[in-house]
């Protein structure tokens, strides 16, 4: 089985050191490369195309969203990117979502939630951390400005089935979740989510979530 290879972005020696340690010693991940800020991870990027890259959000010279809107905007881009951050409810952590990031990590996690959060982000299949990213999400586009009409438009590409799923995605639902909710098998769900993902133009379920949101087809609770 081909390892998941990785890429560790971060100003910080003891942090990058840290992790390539605590991943290498995990089967079926292997760490290729360290960059130390966000132009190094860019560059890194293009001459070692890991699958994942594991990226802090305040770096010198290039910061991890620009970072991150960068490797992942290009048409073809492969590469996921999973946001690593001190605090769960962090404003910037929200802006790297959106620039296209799969996820984020806090700082502290350990071995088995850093190996299982590579994991979970190469595969593209799972919302990271549903109870933290939901939270996340929904607090920082509550203070967003309106849904854009745009956005608002392409939702009505969607069947209903689709709507309803996506708003389940939104909520942090995994697929086995979803169709248990709905009554209907897995690979049904599976089949509505690469749908969903296609007619809307978007990476993967974290970037739906936010999609979710940011048009208000899911209101933060208590709003």
């Amino acid at each position: 089985m081909t390892p998941i290879r990785v890429l560790i972005a971060d100003d910080q020696i003891m942090v990058r050191q840290g992790f390539t340690v605590l991943l290498n010693a995990e089967p079926g991940i292997e760490v290729i490369g360290q960059a130390v800020d966000g132009l190094d991870a860019v560059a890194q990027v293009a001459e070692l195309a890991p699958d994942v890259v594991l990226m802090d959000v305040r770096m010198p010279r290039l910061g991890g969203i620009e970072a991150t809107r960068r490797l992942t905007e290009p048409s073809g881009a492969t590469v996921k990117v999973l946001v690593l951050t001190t605090f769960d409810l962090d404003e910037y952590v929200y802006e790297a979502l959106r620039a296209g990031a799969s996820g984020f990590l806090l700082k502290d996690a350990s071995a088995a939630e850093l190996a299982q959060a590579v994991r979970v982000v190469a595969a593209g299949d799972a919302l990271l951390a549903p109870n933290i990213t939901k939270r996340l999400i929904a607090e920082f586009s509550r203070v967003t400005s309106s849904p854009r009409t745009p956005l608002k438009d392409r939702v009505g590409d969607l069947t209903e089935r689709e709507t309803e799923v996506l708003a389940l995605i939104a909520q942090g639902l995994s697929n086995g979740e979803i169709a248990e909710r709905l009554v209907v098998a897995e690979q049904t769900v599976k089949s509505h989510v690469g749908r969903i993902l296609v007619k809307l133009g978007l990476r993967d379920r974290t970037q739906a979530a936010v999609f979710a949101y940011e048009t208000g087809l899911i209101r933060p609770a208590g709003y």
